[in-house]
């Protein structure tokens, strides 16, 4: 055969995948879909504190001679097993990364390397790795600027560490807030979560089309309809039809592929009777033809296999999901019989061809065949990265006058299961942390709280169960102090105890979660003894503040003269309650999810269809609060808004005496339309710091909006269905 092009560094990388797929045999095209192996099994830590690589891993890469992808090399938590003293740091995981890829490249006839694939939800998922705030924080920023920067650190820690792809969950609409991965949503808005998704993909990709070295292609997951499953079950089937995926589910995956997603990750849950991963109007008709998507597509764990349940057996799976758009499994063995598919006739190789060329091409795009080297130094700022987020997220719900502390304030009882761990202030998905790492609500305001604050602590009860034995030492606290701080909250925590299934997700009924995935909800309601300590201190007479830490919209009473929630912040989370709390910082957060009375009400979401009957005769059908809601320290004013049609011009002044920060959210209200419309629909929205007295004038870009609409700009979802709004009709040649 001809020189090989596919080695010449400065050939076009179409004509160096062209080379290479020329020179492969049927059974190595096939080794480069698959990605079966888990990580953590590829390596062991030998007595001096290196590693040495499994007969597993060995006996992985002669099976197809080589490996096409490895998932979770760095990653750690109860279910891999992986835990400080057994996996890679901070100062060895790139010198296991180099180990392994030697070894493949050795094995590979034609040195093709593989590509190393992590989670890096909410920050990578690796010892040592910076934890973010869960994505449901994220959305509570409405701060698009300050995640794309996140997002960059965290793809500089993971090509440091050796890694080359980030899945990271970003594309699933928080519907139904029963489903345990709801803290993995942006929101339950489609133009808040495509904003972010953009931010996403700019700061882990950066602009270029060959990715910098502190760059890394990201996997955007879940595609799509995740966010809607029946019940809120997960990898349940999603009873949508294509208007409601079209208008709900796909902005946010459109937005990513338009910034330049390198991938997306097919999801569990099925559309118009199919599992997404066995989709071809959805991975091939939508994706790649309507939008031009041209890059990879993932199957998420085990999902090529479940559609044996279709097919009758695996290899028919396989063929399956390949036809359908799939270009790379995870753990199946579906795709390991792809040679035997093709060989039946079930696939052709020319569609195995184009996926083997996706693949490679990423491979081509991050300079693996040219010893192209990522940076090794670990990037700095992460905790600050963090610290900042968790600060923007916190979001103030209720206030009677109770918050911030006042100078009156001598004696504060810090009480409730989440106000002195950190071990429940990160999300799913969240490595070990090494000890000392982060801050509790306690420890914040005991640093933070003036000098001769008397801070009382009891924990009062347990995140779970009904055991009120503490709750008179909580109740004794709170009577002799003046202000009583009562976190309460969730978990999504993997420990030692939890159980898993095949494919990661947990079994909760023999841990404390409530939270993540695997830990689905039939009701809203927190463990019940926090409810009984919630009620026994607000009895006491005391005032007190409730911060919720959670994963999800509890549905808590409103009988604490303060309400704040923080999501899961992160290990820094309680630094930044407890600014907020001493007013030290401003609550800055709005609602990325409408929070419901109870779970009888669901669905919640603001942007629901406009119908003449919406409540219930035995409740109210409201939220509540409602979508965008969140208050501040001070108050602000907007001006009557101005727009041209193309934009919307508003003046916004700080009317109050101190620092803030207000969102401007912008809304249409369908006026004619083609269809039946929705009650409002956030088009623009954009945030603002002004100081007291201070006033500016925003200009917010319209996009998109076609038929003839009223433009409403508000502070919360419910404030702008009282507006008065401005009409706008669409020109002719818009399509409605």
């Amino acid at each position: 055969m001809s020189e090989a092009v596919y080695r010449d560094p400065t050939a076009p990388v179409d004509a160096r995948v062209s080379d290479l797929l020329a020179r492969m045999t049927l059974r190595e095209k096939v080794g480069q879909l698959n990605q079966r192996m888990y990580g953590w099994d590829a390596y062991r830590r030998t007595p001096d504190g290196g590693f040495e690589l499994t007969d597993a891993l060995r006996a992985e890469t002669d099976r197809f001679e080589g490996l096409g992808a490895l998932y979770g090399l760095q990653r750690a938590d109860a279910w891999s097993g992986v835990e400080h003293g057994s996996g890679p740091g901070a100062e060895d995981g790139a010198a296991l990364a180099e180990l392994v890829q030697r070894h493949v490249v050795e094995r590979s006839r034609l040195g093709i390397p593989a590509l190393f694939v992590e989670e890096v939800p909410h920050g990578l998922m690796a010892l040592d790795g910076t934890v973010l705030p869960v994505n449901l924080a994220i959305g509570a920023t409405w701060d698009p600027g300050l995640y794309e920067r996140a997002a960059a650190h965290a793809a500089a820690e993971l090509r440091a560490r050796g890694g080359h792809v980030a899945l990271v969950s970003a594309l699933d609409i928080a519907r139904d807030p029963r489903w345990g991965r709801t803290e993995e949503c942006f929101g339950e808005d489609p133009h808040l979560a495509a904003r972010l998704t953009q931010a996403l993909v700019r700061g882990m990709q950066g602009p270029d089309a060959d990715f910098a070295p502190d760059k890394a292609p990201v996997v955007l997951k879940h595609f799509a309809g995740q966010g809607a499953t029946v019940g809120g079950r997960n990898s349940a089937e999603s009873e949508l039809g294509w208007r409601e995926l079209s208008e709900i589910h796909l902005p946010a995956a459109r937005a990513g592929v338009r910034a330049g997603a390198a991938a997306v990750m097919a999801a569990y849950n099925e559309v118009d009777g199919m599992p997404c991963s066995g989709n071809r109007a959805l991975l091939t008709g939508l994706l790649r033809e309507d939008w031009g998507f041209d890059g990879l597509v993932m199957a998420d764990g085990l999902a090529v296999d479940r559609l044996a349940r279709i097919t009758g057996d695996k290899v028919s799976a396989g063929a399956l999901a390949l036809n359908s758009g799939v270009d790379l499994s995870l753990w199946d063995e579906g795709f390991t019989h792809l040679e035997e598919a093709v060989e039946r006739a079930l696939v052709s190789e020319e569609t195995l061809d184009a996926a083997v060329a996706r693949v490679l091409r990423l491979k081509f795009r991050l300079g693996l065949f040219d010893g192209r080297q990522p940076t090794r130094s670990a990037p700095t700022g992460g905790e600050d990265l963090s610290r900042a987020l968790a600060r923007a997220a916190v979001t103030l719900l209720r206030n009677d006058g109770t918050l911030p502390v006042g100078e009156h304030v001598a004696r504060i009882a810090v009480i409730g299961p989440q106000s002195a761990t950190t071990a429940h202030q990160s999300g799913d998905y969240t490595a070990p942390q090494s000890p000392g790492t982060g801050s509790s609500v306690l420890d914040a305001l005991r640093r933070l709280a003036p000098p001769g604050t008397d801070i009382r602590h009891a924990r009062g009860c347990a995140l779970t169960g009904d055991d009120l034995s503490g709750i008179p030492a909580a109740v004794a606290a709170a009577a002799a102090s003046d202000l009583a701080v009562l976190v309460l909250g969730g978990s999504s925590a993997r420990t030692s105890g939890t159980e898993f299934d095949a494919n990661g997700a947990a079994l909760p009924a023999v841990s404390e979660m409530t939270c993540g995935e695997g830990v689905d909800l039939a009701g809203l309601r927190l463990g019940g003894a926090q409810y009984a300590l919630l009620d026994a201190v607000v009895a006491t007479g005391t005032p007190t503040a409730v911060v919720l830490v959670q994963g999800r919209p509890h549905v808590v009473p409103d009988t604490g003269g303060a309400l704040l929630t923080a999501w899961y912040p992160g290990p820094w989370g309680g630094e930044a309650i407890a600014e907020v709390l001493l007013g030290l910082a401003e609550p800055a957060g709005r609602l990325p999810v409408s929070v419901p009375r109870s779970a009888a009400q669901l669905p919640v979401y603001y942007n629901h269809k406009d119908t003449e009957y919406g409540g219930y005769a035995d409740e109210g059908a409201e939220p509540q609060y409602s979508f965008g809601h969140g208050l501040s320290y001070t108050s602000f004013a907007y001006g009557e808004p101005r727009t041209d049609g193309a934009t919307v011009t508003v003046d916004v002044t700080n009317t109050g005496r101190r620092y803030g920060r207000s969102v401007v959210q912008v809304y249409l209200r369908r006026l004619v339309a083609a269809t039946w419309p929705r009650t409002l629909e956030l088009c623009a929205f954009e945030g603002v710091g002004l100081a007291p007295g201070e006033r500016r004038t925003l200009t917010l870009a319209l996009e998109g909006i076609g038929d003839t609409v009223e433009i409403r700009v508000a502070a919360s979802a419910r404030e702008a269905l009282g507006v008065r709004g401005q009409s706008l009709t669409a020109p002719d040649d818009t399509p409605l």
